[in-house]
């Protein structure tokens, strides 16, 4: 069993503790951790959590709790010194994406569990769906011959509350960082392929009650040859995607469509040979998906001793292509992606 401090008690936290460590049988809850106090009673009294296992900091829970980790749903300010924290007290780190604010604090902290020899692993949940797992293999068997053309469209209408009532409305980037990240990571996942340079585009329609850009536009190019054009939006009023969004991946031979991550759709991957018509694959669900598929990768990455793939050496290269999104959308010019050689 794999002892887990959890620090952060908002919306994020909350999913952990209410849906999905009930799931889990190889990893426990010991403590659990808020800043504030507001937070940790209404979690306290919403949750049922003993008030002996609550703390108002993470060093106080790593006095009095013992535990193999630490888990972070926080806010992103808080990300790398709560994990250099737990990282210095020889704890490893479960951490919620993004994963820094900047490369040289991800660096720092993937420095810092390379010295204590821990794992740090960020949560990239979208990675844990049936449908993701298909095409990539599809794509790693050249089904239909290497990729040329990827498109992937999200929609989503995130605008409803009053201007100024949600938390969300505040958030840095709330498009790219928020949530293209997850579809970035989805990128350089399935085409196992990384991103060389990105045209980036956000904007901020006039009915967004969003302080920064809600909606945006890029083109990326990746180093073996795909092409990607990305459209998001927190305030669209089209139709709305699953939150992995719509895809299209045109190969040599044909295309391969696929969706997941839909609350009341089944992931779906269609094949289309080139001149044929399209045919709907048979998709089976994976034994632990989603937020559960991370944390069950997390937990016998400990229990195995092996590295996952969302280990942070490997996730760095998310962050770096999330971030130079963010330098071309401010900037106006091609940025390219860069984040520096995996340390070893």
């Amino acid at each position: 069993m794999v002892r887990i401090i959890l620090v952060g008690l908002g919306g994020c936290g909350r999913h952990w503790v209410k849906n999905i460590y009930p799931q889990q049988q190889e990893a426990q809850l010991v403590a659990y951790v808020d800043a504030s106090p507001e937070s940790l009673l209404r979690a306290r009294q919403d949750l049922a959590l003993p008030e002996e296992l609550c703390f108002g900091s993470l060093e106080q829970a790593l006095e009095q709790v013992g535990c193999d980790a630490v888990q972070i749903a926080t806010t992103l300010p808080t990300h790398i010194p709560l994990a250099l924290t737990a990282l210095r007290a020889g704890k490893h780190v479960l951490l919620e994406k993004p994963f820094a604010p900047t490369l040289e604090e991800a660096r720092e902290a993937i420095a810092v569990a390379e010295q204590q020899g821990k794992l740090l692993m960020i949560n990239q949940n979208y990675r844990y769906s049936a449908a993701v797992y298909q095409v990539k293999q599809l794509i790693q068997d050249a089904y239909f011959g290497p990729v040329g053309t990827v498109a992937v469209d999200f929609r989503r209408y995130a605008n409803a509350a009053p201007r100024g009532s949600n938390r969300h409305y505040e958030l840095w980037q709330p498009l790219l960082v928020d949530m293209a990240i997850h579809h970035f990571d989805l990128m350089r996942f399935i085409l196992d392929q990384e991103p060389q340079s990105i045209s980036c585009q956000t904007w901020n329609p006039p009915y967004s009650n969003f302080v920064e850009p809600p909606a945006g536009s890029a083109l990326i190019q990746f180093d073996g040859g795909a092409v990607v054009s990305y459209r998001g939006s927190w305030v669209s009023t089209a139709p709305e995607t699953t939150w992995s969004g719509d895809w299209r991946l045109e190969c040599l031979e044909g295309v391969i469509s696929w969706r997941s991550r839909g609350y009341d759709q089944a992931d779906e991957v269609i094949i289309q040979p080139r001149g044929k018509k399209p045919l709907a694959l048979k998709v089976d669900a994976l034994a632990f998906e989603d937020w559960g598929g991370s944390l069950q990768a997390f937990v016998q990455a400990l229990q195995t001793g092996t590295e996952p793939a969302c280990a942070a050496r490997h996730n760095i290269h998310t962050l770096a292509f999330m971030l130079a999104a963010v330098e071309s959308s401010t900037s106006g010019k091609v940025v390219q992606v860069q984040a520096g050689p995996e340390t070893m």
